[in-house]
């Protein structure tokens, strides 16, 4: 649940190495599959700098419905790739449509923390809070969740088994590697504001976090 791409074609997963054949479980696969997520989730992104400054702004405790949305529209998204592959991975217009929605939305939220009134933790905590639909809509305009989850259903899609059961155990294992990556950054974003206690440094670190988060919806346009 890390950073979104940029314009990838959806050809380049075609490039990948094909799906591994035999045994119900290869641990060599499973060791390649783990290199794969855990640091593509802990990475900075859009949901981990969402969760930052939320966690910042709201406090950690207000910042779990939101994890929880992104927890669930994500692994609601990785089941939809799993049955869907084929027909999403050759239509690159359909990835185009959501590097410009996710890069509009991710810069719009990135506006409102930036522009967000500065008010003590206690006091924020219950006021203007992102929640559990923010968290999942957010997914399914998230092409790098899109582009993460088709690469490991076309790589590793027969590691656990044929069918949808083999689909929801990969999507279930890359949830036990990005629910912590959310909580981690925005235990992150509440030690930030802890430390820049002052109403003042309040509003330049709600700037900062939120001048990030439009940073990463240019980026996300540029070509990679």
């Amino acid at each position: 649940m890390s950073k979104t791409c940029g314009q990838i074609s959806s050809a380049d997963l075609r490039t990948s190495e094909p799906p591994i054949e035999g045994s119900y479980m290869d641990t060599s696969a499973l060791i390649a599959l783990l290199v794969f997520i855990i640091p593509m989730c802990f990475t900075p992104g859009p949901n981990n700098m969402l969760c930052a400054a939320h966690g910042a702004q709201h406090g950690f405790r207000s910042t779990i419905p939101l994890t929880l949305g992104m927890l669930t529209g994500w692994s609601v998204l990785g089941v939809i790739v799993g049955v869907a592959i084929t027909a999403i991975e050759s239509n690159q217009g359909f990835f185009d449509l959501l590097t410009y929605a996710g890069a509009a939305y991710i810069a719009y939220l990135g506006y409102v923390i930036a522009k967000s009134e500065t008010k003590p933790l206690e006091e924020a905590e219950n006021t203007d809070q992102l929640g559990f639909v923010t968290g999942a809509m957010l997914q399914f305009v998230n092409g790098k969740a899109w582009i993460h989850f088709l690469a490991i259903m076309a790589t590793w899609g027969t590691l656990f088994g044929q069918g949808i059961a083999a689909k929801v155990a990969l999507v279930a294992l890359n949830a036990f590697a990005g629910y912590p990556a959310v909580l981690v950054w925005s235990g992150f974003g509440v030690a930030l504001r802890r430390t820049f206690s002052s109403q003042q440094n309040a509003k330049r670190l709600n700037i900062v976090l939120g001048a990030s988060l439009v940073g990463v919806a240019i980026w996300i346009l540029l070509p990679h």
